[in-house]
């Protein structure tokens, strides 16, 4: 009878284990090239296409997770699972179509549309990157700072980490995307007055309410000075490929 015992406890136990992304961070580490004193990065599609056996093998492994595993995981496991997903699948949508790809919405905007397409299968059904971003990891669990870690294959778009998200150490993590993303004074800045970020802050402006609020917190790192109360305007987003060679089409 301990026997049976023993043999339940540990098939619950594997059965509640977490993915390995183990092999995605290996890509991303590979392959993450950092600029802007790691403010920003881009990525080598190119190479990360020469292994691309590696990201279909590890996007497997994520399809393979059952809803039951998932709802026994602790919520930053749950979290940093579904980042991993939506950067991996994103990756794995810009290669169906690379070299010959200038933006992520060339795969359509109606017809085609990248993140409105079931092109995946997650947590035992069809899925897409707007329903693990807005159908699950948004409305769930209330974290903006998802934001800063969901990488649209966009140059405009807060930076793919140059490593996978674990849950470990996931509030690091998140807190240094946000750090990162709002010192870079390309898409966050004070100036003459004016606060001028990124877009992401007007179509998710509900996320970061009251933005004067969430703005005064970081108020340092946007170069803001304490106690301002700035005009709000909102940068242009750059659709072009985060793509780090410099032979790719802009």
């Amino acid at each position: 009878m301990r026997w049976v015992f023993c043999c339940l406890a540990l098939l619950l136990s594997l059965s509640s284990q977490a993915v390995d992304h183990g092999p995605w961070d290996t890509l991303l580490k590979r392959h993450v090239v950092l600029l802007e004193a790691g403010k920003a990065s881009r990525l080598d599609y190119a190479g990360v296409a020469a292994e691309h056996r590696a990201l279909r093998a590890y996007l497997s492994s994520v399809s393979a997770v059952k809803q039951a595993e998932f709802d026994a995981w602790p919520k930053a496991e749950q979290m940093a699972f579904l980042i991993n997903a939506y950067n991996a699948y994103t990756v794995e949508k810009v290669l169906t179509r690379y070299p010959d790809i200038r933006s992520i919405w060339d795969f359509g905007k109606v017809f085609g549309n990248p993140f409105r397409d079931e092109f995946f299968s997650l947590l035992g059904a069809r899925a897409s990157l707007d329903g693990i971003e807005h159908g699950i990891l948004r409305k769930r669990y209330a974290e903006p700072r998802v934001h800063y870690a969901l990488n649209c294959a966009s140059v405009a778009c807060p930076m793919l980490r140059e490593e996978a998200y674990s849950a470990a150490r996931l509030e690091h993590q998140l807190e240094e995307q946000a750090l990162r993303f709002l010192s870079d004074r390309s898409r966050n800045r004070y100036r003459d007055g004016r606060l001028e970020v990124s877009k992401i802050f007007d179509w998710y402006k509900e996320d970061f309410e009251p933005r004067e609020q969430y703005f005064a917190r970081y108020a340092k790192v946007l170069g803001m000075p304490p106690g301002a109360a700035p005009r709000l305007t909102f940068l242009d987003y750059d659709w072009s490929l985060n793509d780090s060679r410099s032979s790719s089409p802009r």
